[in-house]
């Protein structure tokens, strides 16, 4: 039986296509199966070459991110043997984001001609959907018929379903935390993990090392100022266009603008949703009675009057004034939902742009959080750039623990090792500068635990 370690099958370290091999207990598992959102064909997959075919006991998905889940189809095909195991809110939105996927990465042939793509078909992903096995949180389970290793599922609070990952086998336990956020967000309960100062080695996400939070910084404070912010923009005759992700950050602040409409807070002005958020938000409905949840039984499609975008027709969101727009893509990628919006949007002094996510340096998000108004904005290199006339904030609703909740949790566990991922490297580095026992693997070597 061979020693255990773990392996980096991400390409570099950094925040993309997360996968890494656990050898634990004589079963080869898998942690991750994501796509990286800035490459493209197979460029996006993880060292999946580096795995013989059938050559994996079971899979483990901690959340149904792009950049965790994105390629699962890929490795199942190559891995037919593998059990593949998430909790079931996981396995819900998995199938909408991966059926999504599919869609999309057939526009991108078309488009961009790009011969892989899909990488996977809908009737492929039918069949991987019957292979996923649903667990609940805080129910321990055997991977393997002989009961060699042993798994538990514990709230990560990151999104529905995120989930950390204790695995126990070879006399050791090791824990993977995905992508973790401890306090509680407008809809949704902080991490809920174990006692874990037995931990053997704990491998950890590292994503916010690179940057200090406001120690000042309240989420009380923060969503007040957003609150005022849509009021001041509505007092004045005009919208507010809000880029969101279309799973977690949706539902978070449709959430809060529920609650603040029945505080007297906010006006009753219409909300729109628009892109793949609608189909995100039914699957949160559905587990809204079984998840851990700050407003217990509250579904949003049901309790709030929310028109949304007409996805099959695919026509354009119309401007009203006095409007509230909760539009997919986050970042404003070319070609989302809120970019195409976002052209008769920010040129309008009455208007006000909030972000309330991370955008990456490439995107038209970060080109206008970092312009000044009245820059010309490129927005979609198919149109000409749009004048930046309207009020634009920003605002911290992070769905990752910031780093010093982190560094306070790890040390907290005290493992004998902990292992630094997802994080580009200036991250992992601050981390592994406060800890006398951390490791970051070089992608692609086996790492031994």
């Amino acid at each position: 039986m061979p020693d255990p370690s773990l392996t980096l099958l991400t390409r570099a370290n950094e925040i993309g296509a997360n996968c890494y091999l656990l050898e634990l207990g004589g079963l080869r598992i898998i942690l991750d199966a994501g796509m990286h959102p800035k490459e493209r064909g197979s460029a996006a997959l993880p060292r999946y070459e580096d795995l013989p075919f059938d050559s994996i006991d079971a899979i483990f998905v901690s959340h149904s991110h792009l950049d965790h889940v994105g390629t699962l189809p890929v490795l199942m095909k190559d891995q037919p043997s593998a059990r593949v195991y998430m909790s079931y809110a996981t396995a819900a939105l998995a199938d909408a984001l991966l059926h999504n996927s599919v869609n999309v990465m057939t526009s991108q042939k078309a488009e961009l001609g790009i011969e892989e793509y899909p990488l996977y078909s809908h009737e492929h992903l039918d069949d991987c959907e019957r292979r996923f096995q649903g667990r609940h949180y805080e129910k321990t389970f055997d991977v393997d018929v002989d009961g060699n290793v042993r798994a538990t599922l514990y709230d990560a609070g990151h999104i529905l379903g995120s989930a950390g990952i204790l695995l126990e086998g070879d006399g050791k336990r090791i824990f993977y935390t995905g992508d973790i956020h401890f306090k509680d967000h407008a809809l949704g309960k902080g991490a809920a993990f174990p006692d874990l100062q037995d931990i053997d080695t704990l491998i950890v996400e590292t994503t916010r090392g690179d940057s200090q939070r406001d120690p000042d910084y309240k989420r009380e404070t923060e969503e007040a100022r957003f609150i005022a912010a849509i009021n001041n923009a509505l007092e004045r005759g005009g919208s507010v266009l809000v880029p969101v992700f279309a799973m977690g950050k949706t539902q978070e602040v449709l959430t809060m603008l529920h609650k603040n409409k029945d505080a007297g807070n906010l006006p009753n002005a219409p909300v729109v949703i628009g892109g793949l958020s609608t189909k995100m938000t039914v699957v949160y409905d559905k587990f809204s009675d079984s998840t851990r949840r700050v407003h217990p039984g509250f579904k949003i499609l049901r309790d709030m009057d929310i028109k949304t975008g007409n996805r099959r027709k695919r026509q354009p969101i119309r401007y009203n004034p006095g409007t509230i727009y909760a539009l997919s893509s986050g970042m404003m990628t070319e070609k989302t939902v809120s970019n195409n919006f976002a052209r008769s949007f920010i040129d309008d002094p009455r208007n006000s742009l909030l972000f309330v996510g991370y955008t990456d340096p490439s995107t038209p998000g970060f080109r206008i959080r970092t312009a000044e108004r009245g820059d010309m904005i490129d927005l979609n290199p198919e149109f000409p750039p749009v004048k930046l006339d309207c009020d634009v904030e920003v605002f911290d609703f992070s769905g990752h623990a910031p780093r010093d909740h982190i560094l306070e949790f790890i040390k907290e566990t005290n493992a004998a090792e902990n292992i630094l991922v997802h994080g580009d490297p200036a991250a992992m580095q601050w981390f592994a500068n406060q800890l006398e026992h951390s490791t970051i693997p070089k992608p692609g070597t086996p790492h031994a635990l």
